[in-house]
């Protein structure tokens, strides 16, 4: 069996298939949003120290187990103990649940990719109203790229309990979505191998052309001095700490069994804890380089925000007070408002509610994340840019590779475990089992392009992995450590590879890295207890603005089956195991 399995054509395959699933869409839309919340510059203190302490370390074990073991998240468990068998079916359960609603990004990302082509971009003004008499109410109490996103795209309904129908238009884009990872994980390591060079290394060409132009816009330096200047007080803030250590987690994509999968198809005497570190190292180093991109477009669109809020008060008064036109300017707008507002007070306290209050550090501190940023903030300052639809076309091709390299990696994980299993290999052939996964999470998919789609997308991306995950690694993390032996694993390494396992790994693997993830286990859970009633962000289409509303009864019960549903597997199937031995030997299970 061993000599059948299929194995990467080189390391180097083996490398960009891993830095193609770790670099994924949370480096260009969750860490910026970090960086802007917990400090800028400072945040990078706790994000290399939790590389150093959790991320390098929890890469190394899986890619270790996987080359060790040679085969998916079930069957290594299996090997390591018939009882951890569940650590490997809890991580498919959560790969399934992201592979449903990930694949959804993908669709966006196609969908707004499509309407790049147009000429003005459809995002850039607001449509007329149905008599033709001016612009719809919706769109201008919110912001053309909102009226884009959240009625053109989503068509969202005021709540959750109101489903509505499926959206043809991104239900078509969804399927584009999941034919187009079909085609590529049709043949396994072959075709996937080959997809990976792409879906690697475009992002970063397109990353690298929008640093370039990012740092040529006007007011590109106000959004990097924002993300550079050090907030140090941050690093007091425990927040700051959790959050670092959970974008390291989630960013390298631990726990779903896919970098297991990957390592599986190696050569016994690939080097993997050189790979760990590169990978980590690179995951890291791109969300730096994505933030000084995102920064940079931010420092663009704040400012020209900014100009536009100062020169509709300049005009304003102008008109209001008859001043000569070009007397009014930026630098003496204070001056003059404190003029007029003493020498004409009735006028001035007429015209007051009108005038804004334009702040560039109010514009700057603005702090969004995931389809909000992607979604709305780039599309609005895209919008503003010269060539709009070439930056556009460039922009959502990057998150559809991001987003498609990410979906390779959910994919394995389900598709290695079910193509290692004699029971189920034997009857179907591979491309029939790629294609009934892809099918059964298309078509469950489908429950995201309906008008309520977005609110069940934000239940499953807050809740069907966060705790899960952390779980899954720590159980895999104690059971390499002291149910198969540090030493027996360290003796496993250096037959492998021919490398003595350096003290370093053997602590962080030991005690570091276990405590780091009952901490993060036991700040979610108080957190999750701590807020009550969950609540969610619905969509107010009279006032053009996000309120915040309580998640009814069935959308809690169906976030705790999210939850209990994966991490249940790992002592569930511990106890099916004990059961089925106890009943093979004749015994009887002990109190029954």
């Amino acid at each position: 069996m061993e000599k059948a399995r299929p194995l990467w054509a080189t390391p180097l395959q083996f490398v960009f298939a891993c830095i193609s699933y770790a670099v994924g869409l949370g480096n260009v839309w969750r860490f910026p949003y970090l960086c802007q919340m917990y400090g800028g510059g400072s945040f990078l203190v706790p994000y290399i120290v939790m590389l150093i302490v959790e991320g390098m370390p929890l890469l190394y074990l899986e890619l270790a187990v996987g080359q060790r073991m040679r085969q998916g998240s079930i069957g290594a468990w299996r090997t390591i103990s018939p009882y951890l068998s569940g650590v490997g079916v809890a991580s498919v359960v959560v790969s399934f649940f992201l592979s449903m609603y990930y694949n959804v990004i993908n669709a966006w990302a196609f969908w707004y990719l499509f309407h790049s082509f147009q000429d003005p971009l459809p995002w850039s003004v607001c449509p007329v109203n149905g008599n033709r008499t001016g612009y719809d109410e919706e769109c201008e109490k919110a912001t053309s790229t909102q009226y884009f996103w959240y009625r053109k795209t989503l068509n969202i309904s005021p709540s959750i309990q109101e489903n509505g129908a499926v959206q043809w238009e991104p239900a078509l884009c969804l399927i584009l979505a999941w034919l187009l990872v079909y085609l590529c994980i049709l043949r396994g390591t072959e075709s996937t191998g080959k997809v990976v060079y792409f879906t690697a290394s475009l992002p970063y060409c397109v990353l690298l052309i929008y640093l370039i132009r990012g740092l040529t816009l006007h007011g590109a330096t106000n959004g990097l001095v924002y993300m550079f200047t050090p907030k140090m007080e941050q690093l007091a803030n425990p927040k700051a700490w959790i959050n670092a250590a959970t974008q390291i987690f989630f960013s390298l994509g631990l726990g779903f069994g896919s970098l297991i999968a990957f390592a599986s198809y190696n050569e016994p005497s690939n080097d993997c804890q050189k790979h760990a570190i590169i990978v980590s190292l690179l995951n890291s180093s791109t969300s730096i380089f994505a933030s000084v991109v995102t920064f940079s477009i931010y420092g663009f669109k704040a400012t020209f925000n900014y100009e536009s809020c100062l020169n509709k008060v300049i005009l304003l008064l102008t008109n209001s007070f008859d001043l000569e036109d070009g007397f009014l300017t930026a630098s003496n707008l204070e001056q003059v408002k404190g003029y007029l507002a003493s020498a004409y007070p009735s006028k001035y306290n007429e015209v007051f509610p009108q005038i804004k209050n334009c702040s560039l550090e109010t514009e700057l501190d603005t702090a969004v994340q995931g389809t909000g940023l992607a979604f709305i903030v780039y599309t609005e300052a895209i919008k503003n840019m010269e060539v709009s639809q070439l930056w556009s076309v460039l922009y959502f091709f990057m998150l559809l590779m991001l987003g498609i390299g990410s979906m390779l990696g959910n994919t394995a994980a389900i598709l290695t475990p079910l193509t290692d299993s004699k029971a189920i290999s034997s009857y179907l052939p591979k491309e029939a089992i790629s294609g009934l996964v892809c099918f059964v999470n298309c078509a469950i998919g489908m429950v995201f392009t309906t008008e309520a789609g977005n609110y069940w997308f934000d239940i499953f991306n807050d809740y069907a992995a966060t705790l899960s995950l952390l779980l899954i690694v720590l159980v895999e993390t104690v059971a390499v450590c002291y149910l198969y032996g540090l030493r027996r694993f360290e003796s496993d390494l250096r037959a492998m590879t021919g490398r003595k396992l350096s003290w370093y790994w053997k602590a962080m693997w030991a005690g570091v890295s276990p405590l780091l993830i009952v901490s993060l286990f036991v700040f979610y859970l108080s957190d999750y207890i701590m807020t009550g009633t969950l609540r969610y962000q619905a969509w107010d289409a009279s006032e053009g603005q996000l309120v915040t509303k309580d998640y009814p009864p069935y959308a809690l019960a169906i976030i705790g089956l999210l939850v209990a549903s994966s991490t249940m597997c790992i002592p569930l199937v511990a106890l099916g195991t004990f059961i089925t031995r106890c009943l093979k030997r004749g015994d009887t299970v002990p109190g029954a």
